[in-house]
């Protein structure tokens, strides 16, 4: 008997973040592990009068395409995939994991390589979002490997994703509604400001926002959500960084990262715990060691680390920044073919300032 949970989260997915039209193409990009969410989900888009698409991946086949592709095959881009990004009205996105670590072994250049390939869809995918023209959301389906990943039995760990998604509500739209209304707030005060400071035992930082905008994430892109976000001025970042939780990418989890920044490059970089992949992330391209956005976690309904970024990055009290390609519809400018958020705490002895004034201070607003 399917969960009635799951049945909510798929109904929100398709009628209120990417509200799905008579007539719409749906590219649906799905785990093989997320196959209980995907039926939910193709059944959804169907019954909104869309025209699903539907592709499968599988945590093995991403392993041996790593370790056989030669160069040529890791800069081929599939047709198919490529009209997909430039065509299709909207995108789901059902994340999902046999083994979080199956790409642990692999070559990071191979990866750095793949990734300079796949870049313009990357632009693509963010330009169109940005008009518009694209409406798109992920989420995490709750299987066995991420609940391990986060220390909870599986049980446990649906009962967390549906509660963070609200699925376990008997209105979730209300509630994604409701939280639409108290980030506004936030955005509202930060519009037409200037400068940012971040002062905390593990950030000593200023960047600028002028001209930037601020984004409410209510819902509509990622599911779970709960965070106000903007791309900061390239060169403006100046201080530094140590972030308080892993940053997991391609199958590596790298901890104990701290980076210094001058005029908004990164001009140092260490970490605890594979610093080699930090580095050659770092070198993937001219974008990468400058930031594409900066966050403000809020969220307070999840309080504990799961080594999911859908979840983590909305840790209420926290902050993080991502180096790499900005969204467009945040005045960044900065491109790159990664995009990598990480995440420090701010719950103690912390405050970040704009303007001068008080915006936010041991994990909470204060305005």
């Amino acid at each position: 008997m399917t969960d009635k949970r799951m049945k909510k989260l798929a109904d929100v997915l398709v009628n209120y973040s990417i509200q799905v039209q008579p007539g719409d193409w749906v590219y649906i990009n799905s785990s093989i592990v997320a196959l209980p969410l995907l039926k939910e989900v193709y059944q959804g888009v169907l019954k909104a009068g869309g025209n699903p698409t539907v592709n499968i991946y599988q945590d093995d086949l991403n392993e041996i395409y790593f370790r056989e592709a030669g160069e040529s095959q890791l800069d081929f881009v599939s047709p198919t995939l490529s009209m997909l990004y430039e065509q299709a009205n909207a995108l789901i996105h059902l994340r999902g994991a046999e083994n979080t670590r199956a790409l642990s072994g692999v070559d990071p250049k191979k990866q750095a390589r793949r990734a300079q390939a796949t870049r313009g869809l990357t632009e693509t995918y963010m330009d169109r979002s940005a008009k518009k023209e694209l409406r798109w959301v992920l989420t995490d389906y709750p299987c066995l490997a991420f609940a391990q990943e986060a220390d909870m039995s599986l049980r446990d760990f649906e009962d967390f994703v549906y509660s963070a998604t609200y699925a376990d509500q008997e209105d979730p739209v209300a509630e994604w509604t409701r939280i639409h209304k108290e980030q506004q707030k936030v955005v509202d005060w930060l519009a037409g400001r200037k400068t940012v400071t971040v002062k905390s035992p593990n950030a000593d930082l200023t960047l600028s926002i002028e001209g930037r905008t601020f984004v409410n994430s209510d819902g509509r892109h990622n599911m779970p959500s709960g965070e106000v976000f903007t791309g900061p001025v390239e060169d403006s970042a100046n201080g530094w960084v140590r972030y308080t939780y892993p940053a997991i990418s391609n199958g590596r989890e790298v901890d104990g990262i701290y980076l210094e920044f001058k005029d908004g490059q990164v001009v140092k970089a260490t970490a605890e715990k594979n610093e080699e992949f930090l580095l050659t992330q770092l070198e993937t391209d001219e974008g990468a060691k400058y930031l594409g956005e900066f966050a403000i976690g809020t969220n307070y309904g999840i309080q504990r680390f799961t080594k999911s970024i859908l979840f983590d990055e909305k840790i209420g009290g926290s902050f993080h920044m991502a180096l790499g390609a900005g969204y467009p519809e945040t005045g960044s400018k900065n491109k790159s073919s990664i995009h990598w958020d990480m995440i420090c705490d701010i719950r103690q002895d912390s405050e970040i300032r704009v303007d001068g004034d008080l915006l936010y201070k041991d994990g909470k607003f204060k305005i």
